[in-house]
């Protein structure tokens, strides 16, 4: 069985750290795949951490992760919103998809407030910055540890 966690971010994630960090913080997006690396060895679990700004390339990470991945943490940021492709890829992923956002979505303006991704995710964290990673990779180790 695998023993790696897909971790997939979507766009505009690749500036965290210089982009509005009054919303989205001063972590970078390696840093947090650096805590979320020795969160998952904590675990025995491996990390894939992929970022894109591109639909497509999401969609094919979630094909990859069906047949490699153990779980599978999302940030899909904007594409949360509009993404009915996302969706239908992230249902063929038999695992734990947990979608986490930075942000608290629902604190934002309306136009964040009705994730397409939420939809089909096993839990969703929201709010608590990179922490929020840190969670999801526990989440998806007690949830496959069963």
């Amino acid at each position: 069985m695998s023993s790696t966690i897909f971790i997939l971010n979507g766009p505009n994630l690749n500036l965290l750290g210089v982009r509005e960090p009054a919303i989205y913080g001063s972590e970078t997006l390696a840093a947090i795949q650096t805590r979320c690396e020795a969160r998952a060895a904590a675990h025995g679990l491996r990390i894939d951490f992929r970022q894109s700004n591109f639909e497509g390339d999401l969609i094919e990470s979630i094909h990859q992760a069906r047949l490699q991945a153990v779980g599978l943490i999302i940030n899909p940021a904007g594409y949360s919103f509009t993404s009915v492709a996302l969706v239908d890829a992230l249902k063929m992923f038999d695992g734990p998809k947990l979608e986490v956002h930075l942000s608290n979505i629902h604190a934002r303006d309306a136009m964040y407030h009705h994730s397409l991704v939420s939809k089909v995710a096993t839990a969703v964290i929201a709010g608590l910055g990179g922490d929020g990673y840190l969670h999801a990779v526990d989440a998806v180790a007690r949830l496959t540890s069963k």
